[in-house]
């Protein structure tokens, strides 16, 4: 099981041990992480499940698709590391990885 951490906007940090082959937000309200809201459920319709990747972690969680792209589009506060957990599946080789997340989720 690898371990994550989750960096809210003001600095609490929650790490994690995740379930590989569980989503990011799967893992993050299993565990009650403050700041994964997921109103959709995971369907990738939605947005309120924005985090921040650290760059280092950006090739092993791979690309967003089309989908994904086009929600991360309404967020106004989109960066280049952001990315929706709900479309991150954890595997052991995220093992250690952190994530940050809006101020918007708060």
């Amino acid at each position: 099981m690898p371990d994550i951490t989750f960096v809210t906007h003001d600095g609490e940090r929650f790490t994690i041990e995740a379930e590989s082959g569980l989503s990011l937000m799967e893992n993050a309200l299993n565990n009650s992480v403050t700041g994964i809201d997921a109103d959709c459920g995971g369907a990738c319709a939605c947005g309120t499940c924005h985090v921040f990747v650290e760059a280092t972690w950006l090739s092993a969680i791979g690309e967003a698709d089309a989908m994904e792209e086009a929600m991360l589009g309404m967020r106004p506060d989109r960066a280049e590391v952001s990315r929706l957990s709900c479309q991150i599946e954890v595997t052991d080789a995220l093992d250690g990885m952190v994530v940050n997340l809006p101020e918007f989720q708060m």
